[in-house]
């Protein structure tokens, strides 16, 4: 399910691909032509590893893991690898994002729609070597319905479930209290109730004490150490077929430029940047010797979001953020002083597209773009006359409230991600003209004072999935924190009323037109509040060697990302290269003697303190949630 989900940096949330027909997807009632146990589309020869040993794909990335449980991960990185662990009921097509079987053939719903059925396939096992059954998906089901700690990640999904069961081994059947169209597409990782119904507090619970993890998923994961590595080893019974590779790593870089360097010496075979690769790393692989950079429209988008009073659901305020920011004169003024040409021209070289709406223009059902009358462009003399109507007039080179003091804000900003800081220093000029004070204020963990409230604007983002509605729920009042402080669903405290009666209505709407109208009424609702003012979608920026990568799968197939897609298609897919020294084998490249091995290095920002801090995980790093 972005992308930094209070990203920093830009990653490809952008667009990954031209046109994306996503909302007819999420209504799919049948399964789409997939054979159960075959693979999807052509499945590439099986490389042969040099003296018999193993292939290994290493993926270097700009972000750590924020917690191992499904329950709780929501940074790209860690559900990127749920979708390698567990299945999920369908899946998305490479080619188009239609909905296809994952763990569920097929499904459909009762004449009421209040009722789903979901035929569960019989050729998945457990790496246990336990049937995967509707037993497993109910529970998991039942305990995100019943848990708080269990809901912390996906609750979203099951708000308006108000039944599960699985009446045999085959079949699941969800009851809603109301309409639901995202039943084709509930991003949710169903795990093994045997394992799991032995697990204690699901707030506390990282998955990470018992090596190999049991799950169903085309990869095992064997082994982890905190802003380290990942380790996963292919699913040899996976019932869509087994992964090329025997095994995938993902290793933890904190310098990007470390990481680019360790591609071309082929220490590693994939580098996806932080969280995409710098216009200046990509432009020096190009050219290399058996290196590729790939570049797509992302599926991520880069904002600045503000502070619009951090309150739990019951409505307690907590936090220091400047109440000027309650004034949305103010917040509209911000915005219509910062350039967004220059930031695409001058941070981003080109290598994104200009931002308007909520979602990105890669899902062509859900992009939305502001009138002329409507729309926030620069404009800072007419920011200025806003400052003036909300009282803050400027004395001297200073905007002073009525109160007599001045106007200084403040922004969080991820150390790790250049173009936080770069653009920061833009906004520090732009608002300067106007009399405004900025603080940029770059930390490796921005999650301790954002989950606390204590900050007035941030650099933010998320990667959106096929079907919005989780992007669109981090935004309504049931996401907002039960205690002060603690960790939740919500990405900036944002509650309204009007919104939150668009996004009940989209959740209930089945007909893809309709329910597309008014989730651009909610983007409309949302540019026009000035709480979330979207800067730019950021191209998906990567490279890998292909002396180590003989072929792998893009999503969308022709134009689109290898890391942090909408499924697991790009590392399931990924062949390895000949190891026969000609082709690029392993002792060429300075990896294992054993066989090819291709590095996956996860660029990891250190939290702070080490570890996990499960309260403040998501915005930690560049790249957040799905």
């Amino acid at each position: 399910m972005v992308t930094r989900v209070p990203p920093p940096s830009a990653q490809p949330r952008s667009r990954m691909r031209i046109l994306l027909a996503s909302g007819a997807a999420a209504l799919a009632l049948a399964a789409g032509s997939i054979v159960p146990g075959m693979p999807l589309g052509a499945a590439p020869q099986q490389a042969q590893a040099a003296d018999n040993g193993k292939t290994t794909l290493t993926v270097a990335v700009a972000q750590s893991v924020d917690s191992l449980s499904p329950f709780l991960a929501q940074r790209l990185m860690s559900t990127s690898v749920h979708r390698l662990m567990y299945d999920f009921l369908t899946n998305y097509d490479p080619k188009d994002n239609h909905t296809v079987p994952g763990l569920a053939t097929k499904w459909e719903p009762s004449a009421d729609k209040l009722t789903w059925t979901y035929t569960i396939r019989s050729n998945s096992k457990w790496s246990d070597g336990q049937q995967a059954t509707a037993e497993d998906a109910a529970w998991t089901f039942n305990k995100m319905m019943t848990d708080e700690g269990a809901a912390t990640a996906n609750g979203s999904f099951v708000a308006n479930f108000k039944k599960v069961t699985a009446p045999s081994p085959e079949k699941l059947v969800i009851e809603l209290k109301q309409p639901q169209a995202t039943m084709a597409a509930l991003d949710v990782p169903i795990v093994p109730k045997h394992v799991w119904e032995k697990v204690g507090d699901f707030s506390k619970f990282n998955n990470d004490t018992k090596f190999p993890i049991v799950g169903n998923g085309p990869y095992i994961l064997t082994d982890y150490k905190v802003d380290q590595y990942v380790k996963l080893k292919a699913n040899k019974n996976f019932w869509r077929g087994a992964p090329k590779f025997d095994e995938l790593v993902f290793k933890t870089y904190k310098d990007q430029d470390a990481a680019v360097a360790a591609l071309r010496k082929g220490e590693v075979s994939f580098v996806a940047g932080a969280p995409a690769l710098t216009p200046a790393q990509a432009a020096s692989l190009k050219g290399d010797k058996n290196i590729k950079v790939n570049e797509g429209p992302g599926r991520r988008f880069f904002a600045l979001a503000t502070n619009p009073g951090a309150q739990t659901k019951d409505g307690k305020k907590f936090g220091d953020g400047n109440k000027a920011l309650l004034d949305q004169k103010v917040r509209q003024a911000l915005f219509l002083s910062i350039d967004r040409k220059t930031i695409i021209d001058k941070v981003f070289q080109g290598h994104a597209v200009e931002g308007q709406g909520y979602i990105p223009p890669r899902f062509s059902d859900y992009f939305w773009q502001p009138s002329d009358s409507q729309k926030l462009s620069y404009d800072p003399d007419r920011a200025a006359k806003l400052l003036d109507q909300a009282g803050y007039e400027l004395k001297g080179d200073q905007r002073v409230g009525k109160d007599g003091k001045p106007l200084d804000l403040r922004i969080l900003c991820h150390a790790t991600d250049p173009n936080d800081k770069a653009i920061g220093k833009y906004l520090k000029e732009w608002w300067g003209k106007l009399g405004i004070g900025l603080k940029v204020d770059c930390r490796d963990d921005v999650s301790v004072p954002w989950y606390a409230g204590e900050y007035d604007l941030a650099f933010d983002g998320w990667s959106v999935n096929p079907d919005p509605d989780f992007v669109l729920g981090i935004h309504t009042c049931s996401a907002l924190p039960a205690k002060a402080k603690e960790s939740a669903a919500t990405d900036n405290f944002i509650c309204d009323k009007t919104y939150d009666e668009l996004y009940k209505k989209q959740l209930a709407e089945y007909d893809p037109a309709k329910r597309a109208d008014i989730v651009k009424q909610m983007e409309s609702w949302m540019y026009d509040s000035g709480y979330m003012n979207i800067i730019a979608y950021p191209n998906a920026v990567e490279a890998y060697r292909t002396d180590q990568i003989k072929s792998i799968t893009t999503m969308p197939e022709a134009a689109g990302n290898i890391y942090g897609q909408d499924g697991y298609w790009s590392w399931w897919s990924a062949v390895p290269a000949a190891a026969d020294g000609k082709n690029g084998s392993a002792a060429d490249g300075g990896g294992s003697s054993t066989g090819v091995v291709i590095g996956i290095l996860v660029a990891v920002v250190v939290v702070a303190g080490g570890g996990f801090l499960l309260a403040r995980r998501r915005r930690s790093t560049a790249e957040e949630r799905e």
